[in-house]
C-alpha cells in the first residue's frame, strides 16, 4: 500500500492513445529496446522504473546515459529526491501531468521499465489515495519503531478493524499505512481502495511487449553491468546518498548496490564481497521480477528474446530487432 491501489482488471477508453508498453527484468535490454523504437519512430519514452525516478542515483539504477537522454525525449528520470517516500500513484500522477502539459504532442509514447504495478496502473487504473501530511507520516513511523508492529496492529484493530483483519500483526509498513489513511482521512483504506480509477492508456491502440531473457545470459550482463557501474562511479553516488543522512527504510536506500557497497565502505564487508553480494541481489531481483511478470501480466503481452523482431502500428510501421 503506497499511496495509491490497484483497482482491478478494469479496461477501457485512456487518454494515451497507440502506446508501446516494454516491461522485464532489470539487464534484459528494455532501455535499449525503447531508444531505437522512439529513434524509429520519433517517439518519446517515459520511465517506468520505481528506482529510476530517483537523482543521485544515475549509474546505480541504470538510467539512460546522457548521450542517449539527448537522442530522444526521456521523462521522469531522476526527477525525485531520494528523501522522498515516491509511490505508484505519484508516477501516475506525474504521468497525467505530462499529458495535461502536452508533453507527447501527438508523437508515440513508449513506457519502458521494471515496475510491474506502474504497467498495471496504466492499464486497469488504480484508486486514488487521500494525500498524507507529512506530521502523520511521521508520527506513524515514529510509532512503529518505539512500539513496534504488533501494538500498531492492535490499535488498527480497535480503530478499524476490517483493514486490521486483512493485515499480519508483524506487516508494520502496511499498518502504518492503514493507521495514517485512517488518520488523515477520517476513512478506512478499504474505502479508498474500493473506488476505482480509469486507465491512462488505450489498451485497445496499445502494444505491450515483456521481454523474457535466456536466464544463463541474463546473469551475465547483470554481472557485467554491475563491474560497468563501479567503473563509471556508482561508489560515488552511494557516497553522495549516504551523506544525505536518509532513513534506511527510504525507498531510494533499498537501491540494489546501496547496503552493499555501505558495508564495504564502512569497513564491514570487504569489497570483493559486498560486490558479489551486490551481483547475487539483483540476480535474485530479476528472478523476483520475471516471476510477478509471468503471473500478472495478461495474454495481451507478447514474449519477447533476444532476436525477435518487434513489429506493430503506431502512426506507421515500427520495427527493430531485441538485440543481446
Amino acid at each position: 500500500m503506497s499511496g495509491i491501489e490497484n483497482s482491478g482488471g478494469q479496461a477501457g477508453e485512456g487518454r494515451v492513445k497507440n502506446a508501446v508498453l516494454i516491461a522485464g527484468p532489470t539487464a534484459s535490454g528494455k532501455s535499449a529496446l525503447a531508444l531505437e523504437l522512439a529513434e524509429r519512430n520519433g517517439g518519446v519514452i517515459v520511465n517506468t522504473d520505481s528506482m529510476q525516478v530517483y537523482s543521485v542515483l544515475d549509474v546505480l539504477t541504470a538510467r539512460p546515459t546522457a548521450a542517449e537522454l539527448a537522442h530522444v525525449p526521456h521523462f521522469l528520470y531522476g526527477h525525485v529526491h531520494p528523501s522522498t517516500a515516491y509511490s505508484t500513484g505519484a508516477w501516475l500522477r506525474d504521468v497525467t501531468k505530462l499529458i495535461d502539459d502536452g508533453a507527447f504532442l501527438e508523437r508515440p509514447v513508449i513506457f519502458a521499465g521494471g515496475t510491474g504495478l506502474y504497467f498495471r496502473a496504466l492499464a486497469e487504473g488504480i484508486s486514488e489515495m487521500p494525500d498524507i501530511p507529512q506530521s502523520i507520516r511521521d508520527r506513524w513511523r515514529y510509532e512503529l519503531q518505539e512500539q513496534g508492529a504488533a501494538k500498531l496492529h492492535r490499535i488498527l484493530l480497535r480503530e478499524d478493524s476490517a483493514a486490521g483483519m486483512m493485515l499480519k500483526p508483524t506487516d508494520g509498513q502496511r499498518i502504518v499505512r492503514a493507521l495514517e489513511v485512517l488518520d488523515a482521512s477520517g476513512r478506512s483504506i478499504l474505502e479508498w481502495q474500493a473506488a476505482r480509477g480509469r486507465p491512462l492508456i488505450d489498451r485497445a491502440s496499445t502494444r505491450f511487449f515483456v521481454i523474457e531473457p535466456d536466464r544463463a545470459e541474463l546473469v551475465e550482463r547483470i554481472e557485467a553491468r554491475f563491474d560497468r557501474m563501479l567503473e563509471k562511479g556508482a561508489l560515488d553516488e552511494v557516497r553522495r546518498l549516504t551523506e544525505l543522512g536518509l532513513d534506511p527504510d527510504s525507498p531510494a536506500m533499498k537501491a540494489i548496490g546501496v547496503r552493499e557497497l555501505q558495508a564495504a565502505m564502512g569497513g564491514k564487508l570487504s569489497f570483493p564481497e559486498a560486490i558479489e553480494r551486490a551481483k547475487i541481489a539483483t540476480r535474485q531481483y530479476a528472478k523476483r521480477q520475471a516471476t510477478w511478470f509471468r503471473h500478472q501480466l495478461g495474454p495481451e503481452w507478447l514474449k519477447l528474446r533476444h532476436g525477435d523482431r518487434v513489429e506493430s502500428t503506431i502512426s506507421g510501421p515500427l520495427q527493430c530487432n531485441l538485440k543481446s
